[in-house]
C-alpha cells in the first residue's frame, strides 16, 4: 500500500531519528562496558578491621561512581579458605576487571588467583602478603599493596620493651600461622624482644579472633605464672588477652599491645588496659590496593620495589 505524501515524510523522519540515534546508543554501551568493575574480597567481615577497610572502599566507590563499580564480599572467619576460594571463582564468572584480595590464607588461595590471572583479570594483593615461593611456581606475579607488617610490629615491641626490665617473661599471641602478615607480625615482635634482652616464653596462634585469644592468654597467663607482657598480633586478640588478664586478677601487672588501631581498643589505649597498637589505616587498604588496580588497567606506570608498593604503618599510643 502506497503512503499519502505526509505519512511517507513522517516514516521517513521517524526512520532518520531511529538512525540518529544508534549511534548515541553504541557509544553509551560502549562507555558502560569500559567503566571497570572491581571485585573486592575481605578476611571475616565479623573483624571490625575489615568491615572498616570495606566500608572505606565503598565510600570510595561512592565519591569514584563514574571511574569504577565495585563488588564486595567477604567470608565469616578467618580460616574459611574454601569460601574464600569460592568467592573468587563467584568474582571471575561475574568477569570484573580486577580483583582486590586480602587472602585467608598465603599459599592455599595461589591457584585460583591464577585461575583470575589466567581469564584476563588484575588482581592485587592487599593486607596479607601471598607467598613469593608459591606465585613463583606458579609462573605469576601478584602486586602486593600494603605496611610493613614486620617492622610496624617492631615498633609496638620496642614501645613494650621501654616499660619491662631485661630479663622479663612475656608472650606472643599470633594470627592465623600460614598467613604471611602474622609471621611477619610475629618477627617484628620477636625482633623487638631480643634486641632488649626478654625471654619469650610462648608464641601460640589465636587465629586472629576474640575468643581464642583469649583462650591462648589464659593458657600462657596459668602456665607462666611471672609473665609480664602479652603481645597479640591483631586487637581482636588483645581483646581477648586483656579480659584473660582481669580474669586472672593481674590487671596493671601484665601489659597488653595489639596492632590494627580498631575502634574498640580506643578506650583501653586511654585507661592503660592496653599498652600500644599499630595503625596501618585500614579505611584506605582496600582504597590504596582499588587504586593501583584502576591504574594497571588504564595501562598506567606503578611504582614499585620487588612487587611491593609499601603504604604507612604508624604506633599509636594513649593520647
Amino acid at each position: 500500500m502506497k503512503l499519502p505524501f505526509a505519512g511517507r515524510l513522517l516514516a521517513v523522519a521517524v526512520l532518520a531519528a531511529a538512525s540518529a540515534t544508534l549511534p548515541l546508543s553504541q557509544a553509551f554501551a560502549a562507555d558502560a562496558a569500559a567503566k571497570p568493575k572491581v571485585g573486592l574480597v575481605m578476611k571475616s567481615l565479623a573483624n571490625e578491621f575489615f568491615r572498616t577497610m570495606e566500608d572505606g572502599a565503598k565510600d570510595y566507590q561512592k565519591a569514584h561512581t563514574a571511574d569504577f563499580d565495585l563488588i564486595s564480599n567477604g567470608i565469616k572467619n578467618e580460616t574459611d579458605t574454601t569460601a574464600q576460594i569460592d568467592i573468587v571463582n563467584q568474582m571471575i564468572v561475574s568477569k570484573v576487571n580486577a580483583i582486590v584480595i586480602a587472602p585467608a590464607d598465603s599459599k592455599a588461595m595461589v591457584s585460583v588467583i591464577k585461575k583470575a590471572k589466567d581469564a584476563g583479570i588484575v588482581v592485587i594483593n592487599i593486607d596479607n602478603q601471598l607467598d613469593a615461593g608459591v606465585l613463583k611456581s606458579k609462573g605469576i606475579e601478584v602486586p602486593f599493596v600494603g605496611p610493613d607488617n614486620r617492622k610496624g610490629a617492631r615498633l609496638v615491641g620496642e614501645y613494650l620493651a621501654k616499660q619491662l626490665k631485661t630479663g622479663d617473661e612475656v608472650g606472643i599471641i599470633e594470627g592465623v600461622s600460614t598467613t604471611t602478615n602474622a609471621q611477619m607480625r610475629t618477627a617484628g615482635f620477636t625482633d623487638a624482644m631480643k634486641a632488649a634482652d626478654m625471654k619469650i616464653v610462648s608464641v601460640q596462634s589465636g587465629d586472629w579472633e576474640i575468643d581464642k585469644g583469649n583462650a591462648v592468654a589464659s593458657a600462657m597467663l596459668n602456665e607462666y605464672p611471672n609473665l609480664k607482657a602479652l603481645l597479640a598480633g591483631n586487637d581482636s586478640m588483645a581483646l581477648g588477652a586483656v579480659s584473660a588478664v582481669r580474669s586472672a586478677g593481674k590487671a596493671g601487672k601484665v601489659q597488653v599491645v595489639g596492632y590494627d588501631n580498631i575502634n574498640a581498643i580506643k578506650p583501653m589505649l586511654q585507661d592503660g588496659r592496653v599498652l600500644a597498637t599499630a595503625d596501618q589505616f585500614a579505611a584506605r587498604q582496600a582504597v590504596f590496593g582499588i587504586e593501583t588496580a584502576l591504574k594497571i588497567i588504564k595501562g598506567e606506570k606503578v611504582d614499585s620495589k620487588d612487587g611491593v608498593i609499601e603504604t604507612p604503618v604508624e604506633l599509636v599510643l594513649k593520647k
